[in-house]
């Protein structure tokens, strides 16, 4: 890996034209930006199941008015370098997001801790050519963790069993304005320090063929983590109306398992305060798999939510239904003894922005 990191460094070097680093830039200093975000929702299964079903991260709470999390980001530049720090607090963005800080655990509340969505510095070398380097969030996925990235408060299969964050260094080079590539090398997902080296390779194509169309070819791989190959695109076709896709799969090391699906998005917005859209997902657990997010080894799973989109100024609010269909019987009745292929919710969420 060493000789990896060299061969690595020697190329972003030679990319960037030797351009020398300049502590007395002449770029004015960017002040201090401050922004981030708080949510709370509630979530009933219709199935009267108390610990509810449908097995995707965030929103796990039933029948309760139950926190999201406290998000703040800090973002600063000061001629071609930059920095990005961003920490939460809450159960989303606490011991629903790994990794965790702390190991104590406490009963309701898992393994409870601060979390780190953003720890990274960046450095323009050119108007085309930067890197990166630090604990960023993933590259690979539409969804994010942040509920102001995503439409529908629930979370998809693909987002809940994909990588959260990648720390690494990786190198950014923008051919045009429409053709992007990156290149990185990665710790394993979702760890802060990776004991085995950094061991991923990533990579990210982006294309933007049209006015209000980009796709995004994301690729990662290494060891213990597995292989992912993944498709992310969308197109505003017309003001109101977006599409997004995003298809993906997944294989671990020696045939241990992995998934495969893809996840539909239409959305409308219907006028500048009101919104409604779908995603329609279909998501495959692999042979030999044992996921805590999803269908048992090589069974699937198929979900449809609707979302409403309704702000007023900053704030948010969510309302969503959502029915998932199983293979087999995946999801528990109301006695938590009894099994059933189909599972449905509601939930009403409150995302303010700042």
């Amino acid at each position: 890996m060493t000789t990896l990191l060299k061969n690595f460094f020697t190329a972003a070097l030679i990319a960037s034209g030797a351009v020398s680093v300049n502590a007395q830039d002449s770029a004015a200093v960017s002040p201090l930006q401050i922004s981030g975000s708080v949510d709370t929702y509630y979530k009933y299964d219709f199935s009267g199941y108390k610990p509810g079903n449908i097995p995707t991260a965030f929103a796990s709470e039933n029948n309760s008015l139950s926190l999201g999390m406290i998000d703040l980001a800090l973002k600063k530049s000061s001629g071609k370098a930059s920095f990005v720090g961003e920490v939460s607090f809450g159960p989303r963005g606490q011991y629903q997001s790994l990794p965790n800080s702390d190991n104590t655990y406490e009963e309701g509340n898992g393994y409870n801790s601060f979390h780190i969505q953003n720890l990274y510095a960046s450095y323009q070398f050119t108007e085309k050519f930067s890197m990166t380097a630090g604990y960023m969030g993933t590259f690979v996925g539409y969804e994010v963790i942040s509920p102001v990235g995503n439409f529908n408060y629930s979370t998809s299969y693909l987002f809940s069993n994909g990588p959260f964050q990648n720390a690494g260094i990786k190198a950014n080079y923008a051919f045009s304005d429409k053709v992007g590539l990156m290149v990185g090398l990665f710790n394993d997902w979702n760890v802060y320090q990776d004991f085995n080296g950094v061991s991923d390779f990533g990579a990210q194509l982006f294309l933007s063929p049209v006015e209000g169309w980009s796709a995004y070819v994301n690729f990662i791989t290494g060891y213990p983590s597995g292989t992912e190959i993944d498709l992310t695109t969308s197109y505003q076709l017309t003001e109101s109306f977006k599409l997004g896709l995003n298809v993906a799969d997944m294989s671990r090391p020696s045939d241990a398992g992995g998934f495969s699906g893809g996840a539909l998005y239409l959305q409308n917005a219907f006028s500048p305060t009101v919104s409604l859209g779908v995603r329609g997902e279909y998501f495959k657990s692999k042979k030999n798999e044992a996921l805590v997010f999803g269908p048992v080894a090589d069974e699937s799973v198929f979900a449809l939510t609707f979302s409403g989109n309704v702000k007023a100024g900053p704030l948010t609010v969510i309302p969503e239904v959502r029915f998932d269909n199983g293979s087999v019987d995946m999801f528990y009745k109301k006695n938590g003894v009894d099994m059933t292929k189909s599972a449905a919710q509601f939930s009403i969420a409150a995302v303010y922005a700042f």
